[in-house]
């Protein structure tokens, strides 16, 4: 039986082509409208949607624009209930650029305001609500400014966002009681109620962030756990009013916003399934890199995808870490500048590199050398204010073996880290006299 209905669909829409094609524009929209309705009672969602466009196009050419704009919204309601939302976005738009040919200005005001409500709503469920809000703003100069301010759709569209932005289920409570005064077709309120759902689960969402240390120097990794808690989506996904079947729940995009001292060089593995009813971690490697008045770490932006379709984004707080610069150390070094030899004078260069990311303030070094090395020129001690990062400092003495030997020049530097602690250290070079 259902065989022989959907092939006698098929052959009502066959006979509305060839119509249009002998311009029998009235008898086309008839048969594309009734072949419409056919296809979509047996859930052929896109034969359906041809249908109804080809028979907005037949009104088109028979100047009913008010008729060709119902058959586009049966088009779009169409694309809803086959949950593809963006086609339903593109036929609302769609349906726009006729809006002008109708003589009525209140119908013009009411379908501008109903069409760009529509596509905002559809885009809603991709998260893109601001090419949504950027379509109605385009329209609005269109509408009657009472008529557009004072249109519950409008009203609908500025309390979501304002629920959004400041996080306030009331709003959500407000729309749910409002839905009746929006004049939305069975479609339109599947989409709406999808709308409340996904706003609802991004609001119940909870998370917490704990770092593995309370200071960090910039050259240790912070490691980051986000914990994700979805048991209070438990209510939610088990209201009646949505009658939503979750089969997949992840998360299909993360965006860890960083100061720019910090990088991420690990992340959890996306897509990352998560189970309502249960807590889930998320680790994170974060790399310091220099110091930075203000650190942050997040908001971690989590976009979640709900069977394959419906999308909301979700974001934690940030939590700062508590950075210093790692205590700074310098390396010293000793050179013969010719070979040592007795009874003749000699260059030793003595030269003291920060190569660490600290400052070194204060700095103060002696050199002890053995009596049977005669300090022939230069001093035994040197003073520098500070020595920054990757720089160096040189100096020369001239000493005079008195005897072959093998002996030890000693070196012993004290200097202050930026937080004013004492740093001290000794190190001895071997250094052998030959005849």
């Amino acid at each position: 039986m259902g065989k022989n209905i959907l092939a006698n669909t098929e052959n009502q829409f066959l006979k509305a082509e060839k119509l249009f094609k002998a311009r029998q524009f009235k008898k086309a929209a008839k048969n594309y409208y009734s072949a419409g309705n056919k296809f979509l009672n047996l859930d052929k969602y896109e034969e359906a949607i041809i249908s109804f466009i080809n028979g907005a196009n037949s009104f088109i050419e028979l100047d009913r624009i008010q008729s060709s704009l119902d058959l586009l919204r049966m088009a779009g309601d169409t694309s809803l209930l086959n949950d593809d939302y963006l086609k339903a976005n593109e036929i609302f738009k769609k349906a726009v650029e006729f809006i002008p040919k109708l003589r009525s200005k209140g119908a013009r005001n009411n379908y501008y305001v109903l069409f760009s409500v529509l596509s905002y709503l559809c885009l809603f469920t991709k998260v893109k609500q601001e090419e949504g809000l950027n379509f109605i703003k385009k329209l609005q100069n269109k509408v009657e400014s009472s008529y557009f301010k004072e249109h519950p759709l409008i009203v609908l569209v500025t309390e979501l966002t304002i629920c959004l932005r400041d996080e306030n289920p009331k709003y959500m409570e407000k729309i749910q009681n409002n839905l009746h005064n929006y004049e939305f077709s069975d479609a339109e309120l599947k989409l709406m109620k999808e709308i409340l759902f996904i706003v609802n689960l991004q609001l119940s969402l909870k998370s917490e962030l704990h770092l593995d240390k309370e200071l960090y120097t910039t050259k240790e990794n912070i490691s980051l756990k986000v914990i994700v808690d979805t048991k209070p989506l438990l209510p939610v996904t088990q209201n009646p009013f949505f009658n939503y079947g979750i089969e997949k729940f992840e998360i299909i995009k993360i965006n860890l916003h960083l100061s720019d001292n910090l990088s991420s060089s690990r992340k959890p593995v996306i897509p990352f399934d998560l189970e309502i009813g249960k807590t889930h971690e998320l680790d994170f490697i974060v790399k310091p890199h220099f110091q930075l008045d203000n650190p942050f770490i997040g908001p971690l932006s989590l976009t979640c995808e709900i069977n394959n379709n419906l999308i909301f984004i979700y974001e934690t707080v940030e939590v700062i870490p508590n950075l210093i610069s790692p205590p700074p150390t310098l390396e010293i070094s000793t050179k013969n500048l010719r070979p040592p030899l007795i009874e003749q004078t000699f260059p030793l260069e003595i030269l003291v590199q920060n190569q660490s990311q600290g400052e070194a303030l204060d700095v103060n070094i002696d050199a002890e050398f053995p009596e049977q090395l005669k300090l022939m020129r230069g001093t035994t001690t040197k003073k520098i204010y500070s020595l920054r990062s990757n720089e160096e400092i040189r100096w020369e003495v001239n000493l005079k073996p008195l005897e072959a030997g093998d002996y030890v020049v000693k070196l012993i530097i004290k200097f202050k880290d930026p937080d004013q602690n004492l740093i001290e250290e000794t190190k001895e070079f071997p250094i052998s006299i030959k005849l």
